[in-house]
């Protein structure tokens, strides 16, 4: 009877792991198969010369560039904000705050992450129209008000990634420092942190992917449909999330929804050449420390 239920619960997890695989695997090959006909250098520089828009010598009008470089820009300044920050919380509810402090931290933390984006844009828009009216009439919905609110946004994810990649520590590891004469911090440096760098810089991964896909919080904080490639962090700026979902609602033939096919997979190689990117960091710091 043990033999029969371990073979049942054994082909339950290869059905779902098949079925994870497949749906993944639909997902981009229907991607692919709407995407790569509507790619040319014409869907992404328009009429512009494709060196001279490289250079920034001449602007692009009717191109995707503007929106990949905005949406480049936008999400490496909201990892930028939210990695030191985030990484400095996480090593602060691991190893120093109080337990009673720390199940207040996480519970933010949990309740943080599941935030509504909506919300969390509205968040912004607030604070850029706050500052717009007490600091600065220069400050508007820009470039740097999307990029603080998604920091905000992927804030939890790198926070708790760090909490529980130096919590899952071993206590042999973590005592070995101290034992030899090292302060917390030394350890902290030297032991804790190497140790549950992979951890960490997975958590930092997943931000890259959460800040790159989201849509509300840009089109409430900066986002528009053509704005060229931002001058400062104070201008305005395009992204292809927000033009994928400007097409898909507002196409006029087939034609231009397959452009928003075309957007979406020069989106998905803007991820994939992020997590690539992260991942050769990650595997060169690992190596790098496990030298040491």
């Amino acid at each position: 009877m043990k033999l029969l239920s371990h073979r049942v619960l054994l082909a339950f997890f290869w059905l779902t792991g098949f079925l994870t695989l497949a749906s993944v695997g639909s997902l981009l090959i229907f991607l692919f198969v709407k995407g790569v006909p509507s790619l040319s250098l014409q869907l992404i520089f328009g009429g512009a010369d494709p060196f001279r828009a490289l250079l920034l010598r001449e602007r692009v009008f009717d191109g995707l560039f503007p929106a990949i470089v905005g949406t480049t820009a936008v999400v490496v300044l909201s990892v930028s904000w939210a990695i030191p920050v985030g990484i400095a919380a996480g090593i602060y509810l691991a190893e120093f705050s109080g337990q009673n402090l720390k199940k207040i931290f996480n519970f933010s933390f949990d309740i943080l992450a599941a935030t509504p984006s909506i919300v969390i844009g509205l968040f912004g828009l607030t604070v850029a129209i706050f500052l717009h009216q007490h600091f600065s009439d220069r400050i508007y919905p820009c470039l740097l008000t999307s990029s603080v609110a998604l920091a905000v946004l992927v804030l939890p994810y790198i926070v708790r990634t760090t909490q529980l990649s130096i919590d899952a520590v071993p206590h042999s590891m973590r005592a070995a420092g101290l034992s030899l004469g090292a302060s917390k911090l030394q350890n902290l440096y030297h032991v804790l942190l190497p140790s549950s760098l992979s951890g960490i810089l997975s958590g930092v991964i997943l931000a890259l992917g959460r800040a790159a896909e989201d849509t509300a919080v840009i089109m409430l904080t900066g986002v528009v449909a053509t704005a060229g490639i931002p001058g400062s962090l104070l201008a305005k700026y395009e992204a292809l999330p927000f033009y994928i979902y400007y097409i898909s609602s507002q196409y006029t033939d087939q034609k231009e929804l397959m452009t928003g096919f075309g957007a979406a997979l020069i989106l998905l190689t803007i991820c994939a050449s992020l997590f690539v990117a992260a991942h050769l960091l990650k595997n060169l710091l690992v190596h790098r420390l496990r030298k040491k």
